[in-house]
């Protein structure tokens, strides 16, 4: 996923109904919203379709996206951290080990993208093309 991606208003909206307990409500703007917030966060398009014909099913696509989010951040921010401590020891096959751990199970394109450039960067600083202009 090349373009940002901006999940402020889906944070205001969880925040809204899991912190404060407010009543989900089916507007067009919420519809909007978790519907394409859906393939920013790995669920296809007629998965969340399907999701938004009542608030009970959709309150479940609004945890879910905001829970991939979520954890996608934090696995990608521990796993980036390990990686920057083992790339500063020397240790490159453990820091591209730690990226690596994270592409297996990322379901998330953001994080998977953010991911996969901070491998294609510890393979070229080891002296490996991996970029595009490789042909990889």
């Amino acid at each position: 996923m090349s373009e940002a991606v901006d999940w402020g208003p889906l944070r205001t909206l969880e925040r809204r109904v899991f912190a404060k307990g407010e009543r989900l409500t089916l507007t067009t703007e919420v519809k909007a919203l978790l519907k394409r917030t859906a393939p920013e966060v790995g669920i296809g398009d007629d998965e969340a379709q399907s999701t938004l014909t009542t608030e009970e099913a959709a309150l479940g696509l609004l945890r879910e996206e905001s829970r991939r989010i979520r954890e996608g951040s934090d696995r990608l921010m521990d796993a980036l951290h390990r990686m920057y401590q083992y790339k500063r020891a020397g240790d490159f096959d453990s820091a591209g080990q730690e990226v690596r751990n994270v592409l297996a199970v990322e379901v998330v394109p953001h994080h998977r993208a953010i991911a996969q450039g901070q491998l294609e960067c510890l393979l070229e600083m080891n002296g490996f093309c991996a970029g595009p202009e490789c042909g990889s």
